[in-house]
């Protein structure tokens, strides 16, 4: 019998069951004032960052003469912290994005984000009210909580912050990961390496947890500690051993992201990756002025996915790449 693909990979009883769910996010935000805001999927810029691969599309003049390359988002980032900038308080945004080269169980290059930002809160206060979302959302019990230190010495009896390659390249033959492993001679490599293969699988089986205070070469556009210049404010999100979050106590200086931007693009230059052009407009809001803010990114299909109960993100939406 020939498979219906024309068909939802969504049960129309789960598809209720999103929309439920996402109206009661909604609901979390405006009860707490959080303005909702909508802002372009298409971008003038990218990202720099190596481990992202952007969708590339062109905008044609009515003549056909002029055309102006465009990129699909892979977050809306840069476009919230613009509407930070210009003082909009606390926002929130459910949308899609846009990110190629990424397809399995829990991904999908078109996805639904949920992206979120609080001024003036700390690292350690946006957690908190973030645990509070998870207990409504997930109807779950309160969030663990661990430094990414602390987790590697729970894990490995290795402090990730002074440990070295020889040290790691012993592990990974203890750990049977030699094959994965044996090339890998960036240290912070190696560390996020072993970190996704053998710690992330492993966490948050019975409620969330927050992996806080990410090494410094790991930051992005996160602000560095202000007490150990090691470690970032940076913390991930982990239920049922899948990531579902990732937030920053966000960088304001420009000239500071400016220098990270530059970093990512010597870096694409050196394992032969185009070099991305600096979103103007994204550091020209830093330079005004972002305020100190917290925010995140939750992959809401994966957040979906684990409420009710399924092992892969098709299940959760409408038409995934193979039926699009």
């Amino acid at each position: 019998m020939k498979k219906k693909n024309w068909k939802p990979s969504i049960s129309i009883k789960n598809l209720i069951k999103r929309s439920k769910i996402i109206s009661n996010i909604r609901l979390f935000f405006s009860q707490k004032n959080i303005l909702e805001v909508e802002t372009p999927i298409l971008s003038r810029s990218t990202v720099t960052d190596v481990n992202l691969v952007s969708f590339e599309t062109n905008y044609f003049s009515l003549n056909y003469i002029d055309k102006l390359k465009l990129w699909l988002i892979t977050s809306p980032e840069y476009h919230m912290k613009r509407l930070l900038a210009s003082k909009s308080g606390p926002i929130y945004q459910i949308c899609h994005s846009f990110r190629n080269n990424e397809l399995g169980r829990y991904h999908n290059p078109e996805f639904t984000m949920l992206e979120w930002y609080q001024p003036f809160y700390s690292m350690k206060e946006f957690i908190k009210e973030i645990d509070e979302f998870l207990k409504i959302i997930l109807r779950c019990n309160k969030s663990d909580k661990i430094s990414y230190q602390d987790l590697f010495i729970e894990f490995f009896n290795i402090d990730p912050l002074s440990t070295n390659l020889l040290e790691l390249h012993q592990l990974s033959k203890k750990l049977k990961l030699e094959h994965l492993t044996h090339l890998e001679n960036n240290l912070s490599k190696f560390i996020q390496l072993l970190f996704t293969l053998k710690i992330e699988p492993n966490l948050a089986k019975e409620k969330p947890l927050f992996v806080y205070h990410f090494p410094a070469e790991q930051a992005s556009l996160a602000a560095i500690n202000s007490k150990d210049p090691r470690i970032s404010e940076r913390f991930e999100i982990f239920f049922k051993g899948v990531e579902i979050g990732n937030g920053f106590y966000e960088l304001t200086d420009a000239n500071e992201q400016k220098k990270r931007f530059i970093k990512d693009n010597k870096e694409r230059c050196s394992i032969n990756l185009p070099e991305r052009k600096i979103d103007s407009f994204f550091l020209d809001a830093l330079s005004y002025g972002l305020p100190p803010c917290s925010g995140v990114a939750i992959g809401l299909d994966r957040l979906i996915m684990l409420i009710l109960n399924k092992k892969n993100i098709n299940e959760v939406i409408s038409f995934p790449l193979d039926r699009c």
